[in-house]
This record gives C-alpha cells, structure tokens and sequence, in this order.
C-alpha cells in the first residue's frame, strides 16, 4: 500500500476579471413578447394598490415567480432596483415551485420574494410601460435574441432620452426569466399548540410588531430577529393581520425517529481505565453511569431534574456512546483498528419526543462550552419528513455552529417504521448541509430496509456517505443500561462514522475539512451509482482505518489544503509521470469546504460556491477538466439546472471522476505533462462569505496498467518547488501521543 501525500506550496489566486457582461437573451429564448409585459404591468399596479393601503411596514414583499431555476447571474438587474442599493439587499427568501411534467417528474422553477419602497415599483411600472412600446414599434410586439444583440453592438439607441441602452437590455432579460409577480401567502394548516415561525424582514423591527399584537417576547421565545417560538393563538393574530409575513413554520415538538432493539443476556465485559484518549461529544438522550465503560464517559444531564424520567430515557444514548468508546470489542466484524475514545455524553432528550427550541440552545451551549471537543456526535433525528423549500431549524442552528467553533457534526439519516414502504424523506437535523450525514446498509452493500432518502432543497446530496447500521437478522450489538442489547438503525452507524473522523482530525492532525473530504473519497468508488447517490451518499465507507489511510499500489493520491483568497485559486503546476508520450491513469478528486448559510435565502441557502476545473494543461491557461466541466469559460452557456445536475454547483462537496474502462486509454501528454487546478469562488450575494473560507482536495492518480509510479510523482513534484510529505501514520500518532503527555513542573 502507498502512503497518501500532502502537497504545499505553488497555489497562486488572483481577481475576478474587470469584465461587465453583456445582456442578452438565452439562445433557446423565443424571446420577449410585449403582451407578456402588459401582464406583469397590471399585476405590479394590483401589487401597488394593496400596499398603498397598508403602510404599517415601510415598504412592499413581493414575490417574483420565475419560468425555470435561475442561476444568480439572472436574477432581476433592473426590476424592483432601488436606488443606491444591490438588487440581493432586497432579497427576503428564496423557494421553488415545482410544475408537474406529463412524465411524472417537476419542473423546478424558483421563487424570490424583495422588499422594497412603493416608488421602486411604479418605477419598474414605468420602465416596463416604454419596453412594451419600445418593443411594439419597433419588433411588432416582439424583440428576440438577435435584435438584442443588435442594440448591444450599435453605438446609437434612439430611445436614449427615455430610457438607458443598459436598462432597456437588461429589463428585457428580466422579463424574460420572470413568469409573473404575487404577494405570496404561506398556506397554514393544523397548527400545534406551540411552533417555531419565521417571519419576512421589513422597515419594522419584528419584535416591535410582535409587541403591537400583545405577543411578549424574551429570550426564552426567540432564536433569531426572524424565528421565534410561539403558541397557536400567538400565531393566528399573525395571520390574520399579516398573513403575507410568515415565512414558514414548523412543529417545536419532534417525534424521535423510529429504532429497533433486541434484548440479549447481560455480559461482563472489561475496559482499561482512560488515559489521554481523544474526547467525541455526544449529543443524544441520557446516559446509564452504571455500566462497563463508565469511567470513559464524561456524563452531563441538561434535562432538568424534576421532569420524571424512565429506563427507555437512557437506552439510545448510552447505545450510541457504547459504539464510540469500545465498539470493536463487542463487533468483531467491525474492527477499524481506530482504537478507543473517550465520550463527553450530553443528555439533552428523553426517549420519545424532543423540543427542538430546547435542543438548540442545549447544542449551542455543549459545543461552546467544550472547545476542546472538535468531532460531535448527533444521533437523534425527526420522524417528520423535511420540508422541500427550506433547511430544517434544527439544521440551521447546526450549520451555524460548525462555522462558529470550527467542528463538525457527524448526524445520522433517520429510520423510517417497519410498515412503511413507500420512500420518505430524511428528517431533521439530517439535512444540515456542512455536516457528515450518515445512511444505514446491509452487510452486502444494499441499502437497509429503513433507509429514508434525500435530497436537501430538491438539490443537495444527503446523506453523504453510508455505513453498516444492522438489519434483520445481521444487528449491531451494543451496550445498554439492561447489558448486552441487539440493535439496527442509522443512530448506530453514524458513531462509527464519528470514530473515524476523530481518528482523522486528533490522531492524524488533519482539519475538518480534509477529515470529511478523505471519508467521501473513500466511500466514493470509481463506479459512483449516481442513481441511488440520495439513499446511499457517495458510497459505503472502508470498515478498516488503514483503508482509507492508504491507497493501492498502483495509485497516488494527494491531499491540498488551503484557504481562498480571491475569485480564482490556481495551480498550473502539477507534474503527473509521462511514458511514451502518454499519462496512462485515470483520475478523480473530491473537494470540501463549508459555506455560511443563511436560511432566510431559502432554497439558495448556502452563500459561496466553489467551481473545480481539474485535469490536464493543454497550454499555460486552459485545463482539459476531466468531467468535462465548461462553467466559466468564455463563449459557454449553461442553464442554471444543467449545472447543477452536471457540475454539482452550489454544492459544497464536489467529486468528479473517471470511470475504469476494460478498454484503457492513456491520456496524450500536453507538453511536458503538467496538470491543473482551478477554483473559481463566486458569492450568491454581495457579502463576500467565501474570503478566508478553507478547502480540502483529495486527487487520485490510478496507474492504468497497475504500475506503481509514485517515487516518480513525488520527484518530479520536489524537482517543480513542492513541497511533498507522506501521511506516516506511526509518525503522527508518536506525536499526538508526546502532545497529550503531562509534564511535570519542578
């Protein structure tokens, strides 16, 4: 087996080129008709009149309801512009609307919602009523892609004293995108006795409206200046006079996803007392202090003590923390050879239902009260489905934390009964972009009978990757407070998940990125099933530590950390062996990062994305990218749902690969063998979030005649000013061990 390299040195970055774009219509436009302009005249007047009566919040939401998925190049420039401000300032929410297709499947279409001043709409009445003149005088009530291109290339435009060549041009592609303009209204039925609602931001401050309906706000209410917790009388005084502000809403109390468990014969089991083992936090219901593996276990009940609690209260918990510190014992099939670890076990649930109010906070307050704790363990997950047009509360908060405190969350992808059979949904907090969500499979690989799906916001890949859960009649054993119990379930592979990550990030020194970058890579196969990527993520992940440590004799593979910079972070640099003219391997890599998100954007929750062209230098700038990626290249177009499908774009693991052939082909060396890596960084809004944001690359260079080729990569490497060490695993844990030692002061 090859050691896995780390490559420093030779990452360049450089600024967005000073290029404005040009406004033109889509070649596949049938163009813009000035009929469809009279129509959205007579829906922004309605619009108009309805918050000309209604002035309480200095403005007016309105929602724009586009024909397709739109990327952010093609939100609206001119229409609803305020003055003196960026178009995404005025953006309050995202969502999707989704238009049944006589194939069965959607159209997915997006919806944004703007708030903005009275007079920014009769200015877009006004610039909407010239374009329809424009428009029916000179293009018989129709102007098309090649008359717009006209006007761009012409040096004259004999409107000019009317209206600006730029904002005619670019009103025009507005129209284009936009299907129709509402005041949109969230559809709210059955409201439980308490939920958590997020209301729109406006000119008024949301707790000062709040206050005007009698409704008290505190602390012990509030989770953002958007989301509060309310009771349903609370709720319906916000609907009724303002029904048009709720965002969304969703029940506070959560149903435990469903587990399964088999009681076996109690055990005596032994454990060395704890030395200076890495710490996993663990998040979950109560743990039973009298058990073997006790003295492991850092035990801290934030369930207050005068709620009544029973046996089943300390079951899950105290299963998943077996897992953690001593699973390979009980699970010999298991063995990861990553040791054991010691738990730091909060007790934030009972058994049957959680509120998800309480749960936040009691998250916040473990992971900012414990900085020492960077992997955590989450195995509790909602019955309910997530919702389609917006990440989970409890998915937020969580995503929101990772980025705080710098750690990651390991969070399993939820069960669904014994008696359903039909596919359901992941439910929350599994839909948390940034984490590691882990499915449930057999023994052979398939799925479990449980296994709920993704994705996340009809887009995001979840869950991640998969591992071994248990099923029926192959259960995972475990340690409860009753002794030796069977179980199956996703609660009971993700701690074997979290076991890895820490092996990764406190025994290796890897960072978080890096860590969830090489468990991808790892599941990941050069035979990645597309098709079931939502039930199984990238893959199953290597039982063996070693597995994933180490790569085949007969591949290299190399890890690059690094942060961002500017729009675009680049080496041209990278030496890959030539034999007779030819690069004979095939290659795949994985890149991480972690967005900030903002969920009041909705669908488009996560705020940078990182675009990776990766592949061989055809000449000094132009990467031949293996999966063909063209976004960003001059003279290529690309609808929004092309490159998402195609190029994952907005999400923040990206894997891209070479299928292994019967029939090999090596690659044409381009001069003298150099190959590239480009990351663009383009921000969803105008706060640039992506600065400073770090990354992490694995690359796979697999020789396609099984030749092992990596003395000669790390020479021509060192010969080209990198500088290459080896991930050498007894080295690192030597010096993990010297770093956890005492030292005694005279």
């Amino acid at each position: 087996m090859n050691n896995i390299l780390k490559l420093y040195g030779k990452i360049e970055s450089r600024k967005t080129p000073q290029a404005y774009p040009i406004p033109t219509l889509p070649t596949k436009s049938e163009g813009v008709e000035s009929k469809k302009i009279e129509k959205l005249i007579n829906e922004l007047e309605k619009i108009y009149n309805i918050w000309e009566k209604d002035t309480y919040f200095g403005g007016a939401l309105i929602s724009v309801h586009h024909n397709r998925t739109i990327a952010k190049s093609n939100r609206l420039k001119i229409l609803l512009k305020e003055k003196g401000k960026s178009i995404n300032d005025c953006i309050k929410g995202a969502k999707y609307d989704y238009e049944p297709l006589s194939n069965g499947k959607s159209k997915v279409k997006h919806i944004f919602t703007y708030f903005v001043e009275l007079n920014t709409i009769k200015n877009t009445i006004n610039i909407l009523n010239i374009c329809k003149k424009i428009i029916d005088n000179d293009y018989q009530g129709k102007i098309e892609k090649k008359d717009i291109d006209e006007i761009n290339n012409s040096t004259k435009f004999k409107y000019e004293k009317e209206i600006k060549k730029f904002t005619f041009t670019n009103a025009v592609v507005d129209i284009n995108y936009v299907d129709y303009f509402a005041i949109d209204e969230r559809n709210i039925d059955n409201i439980e006795d308490e939920e958590i609602i997020t209301l729109y931001e406006t000119k008024i401050n949301n707790d000062d409206f709040l206050r005007e309906l009698n409704i008290h706000i505190d602390s012990t209410k509030k989770i953002s200046n958007t989301t509060y917790l309310l009771k349903k009388n609370e709720i319906d005084s916000i609907i009724n006079r303002a029904p048009f502000l709720v965002v969304m809403n969703v029940s506070n109390m959560l149903d435990i996803e469903p587990y399964y468990k088999e009681q076996a014969k109690k055990e005596v089991l032994l454990i060395p007392s704890p030395k200076d083992e890495p710490i996993i936090g663990v998040i979950d219901t109560l743990f039973y202090e009298d058990v073997y593996f006790h003295e492991w276990v850092d035990y801290k009940c934030y369930i207050d003590d005068n709620i009544p609690k029973n046996q089943d209260d300390y079951h899950h918990g105290t299963c998943v923390s077996s897992i953690i510190v001593d699973g390979p014992s009980f699970n010999k099939n298991l063995e990861d050879h990553c040791g054991r670890f010691r738990v730091r076990h909060f007790g934030v649930s009972l058994a049957k239902k959680f509120s998800s109010f309480t749960i936040l906070k009691s998250i916040r307050r473990a992971v900012s009260e414990n900085p020492d704790i960077k992997v955590w363990n989450l195995s509790l997950g909602a019955k309910k489905e997530i919702e389609k047009n917006f990440i989970s509360i409890e998915a937020t908060e969580i995503d929101k934390i990772q980025n705080d405190y710098d750690v990651i969350f390991i969070i399993s992808g939820t069960n669904k009964d014994d008696d359903t059979n039909k596919d359901m949904r992941i439910g929350a907090p599994a839909d948390s972009i940034n984490s590691i969500v882990v499915n449930s499979v057999k023994m052979n690989g398939e799925s479990a009978s449980y296994t709920r799906t993704g994705p996340v916001l009809s887009f995001f890949c979840k869950p991640d990757v998969s591992y071994y859960g248990g099923d029926k009649n192959e259960l995972i054993r475990v340690c409860s407070p009753t002794g030796e119990n069977f179980v199956r379930g996703t609660s009971f592979a993700t701690p074997w998940i979290a076991r890895k990550v820490a092996y990764l990030i406190y025994k290796l020194g890897m960072t978080r990125e890096m860590a969830k970058a090489l468990i991808i890579d790892s599941a990941a196969s050069w035979k990645t099933i597309i098709n079931n990527i939502y039930k199984k993520g990238y893959g199953v992940v290597p039982i063996d530590i070693n597995e994933i440590i180490s790569t085949p004799n007969d591949e290299i593979k190399f890890m690059i950390y690094g942060d961002i910079k500017e729009y675009e972070t680049y080496t041209y640099g990278l030496p890959v062996p030539i034999v007779d003219n030819f690069q004979p391997f095939y290659a795949k890599a994985t890149l991480v990062y972690f967005p900030y998100c903002e969920r009041n954007q909705g669908v488009d929750y996560t705020l940078t994305e990182l675009d990776i062209h990766f592949g061989r230098m055809k000449n000094e700038k132009n990467i031949v990218a293996i999966n063909k990626n063209i976004q960003s290249e001059e003279g290529e177009y690309l609808y929004e749902e092309e490159a998402r499908k195609l190029f994952r774009k907005w999400d923040n693991v990206k894997h891209i690969g070479e299928e292994l052939k019967d029939r090999r082909k090596p690659k044409k060396a381009y001069g003298i063998g150099l190959w590239g890596i480009s990351i663009k960084c383009k921000e969803r809004l105008d706060k640039k979030k992506g600065e400073g944001m770090h990354y992490g690359i694995i690359i796979t260079l697999k020789e396609m005649n099984g030749k092992n080729r990596i003395n000669e990569f790390k020479n021509l490497c060192l010969s080209r000013g990198w500088l290459v060490t080896e991930l050498d695993v007894k080295n690192q844990i030597e010096i993990y061990n010297k770093l956890e030692d005492e030292i005694e002061l005279e």
